[in-house]
């Protein structure tokens, strides 16, 4: 593995009463343990999944691609500072890798397209052509393709948000194959049961302090597209209780 561990420190936390400091999830789980080459963190919204992903992305020095000029309400100094109490197990002298969300991603397709203005060649490891030039599923497919041929360890959230299923278990096959003989790490934000299918990924649960590992088949998305799948019309009904 790329990274074998994260260790959260809450003890350092500046402010327990402002997110992401205010977790529960975060102030009981000293550490979460990475052994396998894909590993997902599920949970519902807000959990803190989201947050700390991209806080152990910031952490082991990939970039995040994104918009630093669009201007928030209620601005949180603390929301992006999460990286600073947490301490990652990895090798000497960093990793390679990259962060992809789907949101991020069209700012970089935009950032692309401006460099391969002035270095054309640089689409060459895109499919020879602009990303911009195909559907937002078909661009995300070619990215994943050619990126995740370098070996290094990928932050990814929520990738199945634009793509179809049929997409989907492409990306499915791809992680696979991309995982299976350690060639690349993968931590995931996913909430498709497509995806967490990967053979011997790790799956960890935000919705229980401390984080803990889950099975595949008990994880809460598994059981309700089951569910939904097998009597979509008992889910029509006004008394239905999803839990």
């Amino acid at each position: 593995m790329f990274l074998d561990n994260v260790k959260i420190r809450s003890d350092r936390f500046p402010d327990t009463g402002v997110y992401p400091f205010n977790l529960d999830v975060l102030h009981k789980t000293p550490q979460i343990v990475l052994d396998k080459s894909v590993t997902f963190f599920i949970g519902e919204n807000g959990s803190g999944k989201s947050t700390l992903l991209r806080a152990i992305c910031r952490k082991a020095g990939v970039h995040i691609w994104e918009d630093t000029s669009r201007l928030t309400l209620d601005n949180n100094p603390y929301a992006d500072c999460l990286s600073d109490y947490l301490e990652l197990g990895l090798p000497q002298g960093g990793v390679k890798g990259s962060f992809f969300d789907s949101r991020t991603f069209q700012d970089f397709t935009r950032f692309l397209d401006e460099w391969a203005a002035a270095s054309p060649d640089i689409l060459k490891y895109f499919g020879g052509d602009s990303l911009t030039n195909r559907s937002h599923g078909q661009s995300l497919m070619k990215y994943f393709e050619s990126r995740y041929k370098v070996r290094g360890l990928y932050f990814m959230d929520e990738p199945e948000t634009a793509l179809s299923p049929k997409s989907q278990l492409m990306l499915l096959k791809l992680l696979s194959q991309a995982s299976s003989s350690d060639h690349n790490q993968f931590i995931i934000v996913s909430h498709s049961p497509i995806l967490l299918a990967c053979p011997g990924a790790s799956i960890y649960t935000f919705d229980t302090a401390p984080v803990s590992p889950i099975g595949y088949y008990d994880t809460q998305y598994y059981r309700i597209y089951r569910d939904f799948l097998n009597n979509p019309e008992s889910f029509l009904a006004a008394d239905n209780n999803i839990d």
